[in-house]
């Protein structure tokens, strides 16, 4: 995932600018993969952990093994169900994202219109928060109808399996509405080969490169630019800061 590459590119570079050594791996919202990464982390005597979680409610035990073994962690780009663990979570005001994408997906589509709704991973609350945003600006349309959604789990592959299935069970669609750009890029993909994307109305949201090319290519009507590698960085330095000074 593009967004996720990122976010860990950033910040190693900048963990390396400030003169540590940095250690990146993917977890791909696994929690028990994201505990061994954690054992890893305390083993190597790491002195700050920068993590985007796996799950709201599952990522806390292991946060609170890093902390309780001395070491500060700083979430990016997801939260996590308990306060006070972390030393920071630096996350976009995905509601407010949301409901500026769902008005520029109006603008486009128009008052009236059948859409679908793909929707990201359960276990992260930005899913949860970014449909309800959604759904604050289309609940204002009566003749903007949601006739299907599914959850894809902010995957691209999974974005295209489940928009098949449901063009399969609604093929009057006007419009997609997706959690992320990933989900939305495996949409496009299915509606192009069933014919249809010309006629159809899809929405993104993150900002990633191949989701700016498929605007600039006309596939994709627009998507919202969350500022990750800006989180990358300010948590590396909030956790230089906190190593040096307290």
């Amino acid at each position: 995932n593009p967004y996720w590459f990122t976010e860990g590119k950033i910040a190693r570079e900048t963990a390396e600018e400030l003169g540590y050594e940095a250690n990146v791996s993917a977890h791909k919202g696994d929690t028990n993969t994201e505990s061994r990464q954690i054992d890893t982390a305390i083993t190597n005597q790491a002195k700050a952990i920068i993590l985007d979680p796996a799950n709201a409610d599952g990522s806390v035990g292991a946060v609170r093994k890093a902390v309780d073994a001395g070491i500060p962690v700083f979430l990016v780009n997801a939260e996590i169900n308990e306060q006070g663990l972390a030393k920071a979570q630096l996350v976009s005001n995905n509601a407010q994202g949301a409901a500026m994408g769902a008005q520029q997906w109006v603008q486009t589509v128009g008052d009236s219109a059948n859409y679908v709704e793909l929707k990201g991973a359960p276990s992260d609350n930005n899913a949860a928060t970014r449909s309800n945003g959604y759904e604050t600006v289309l609940s204002q349309y009566p003749d903007l109808k949601k006739i299907g959604e599914d959850v894809a789990n902010w995957d691209r592959t999974q974005g295209y399996n489940k928009m098949q299935s449901l063009l399969q069970a609604h093929p009057d669609i006007q419009g997609v509405m997706s959690g992320n750009d990933e989900m939305a890029l495996g949409a496009i993909a299915a509606l192009k080969e069933a014919g249809k994307l010309k006629n159809i109305v899809v929405g993104g949201f993150d900002g990633s490169p191949d989701a700016v090319d498929a605007i600039k290519s006309g596939e994709l009507a627009y998507t919202v630019l969350q500022p990750v590698a800006i989180f990358s960085e300010d948590a590396v330095r909030m956790a230089d800061k906190f190593i040096t000074s307290g």
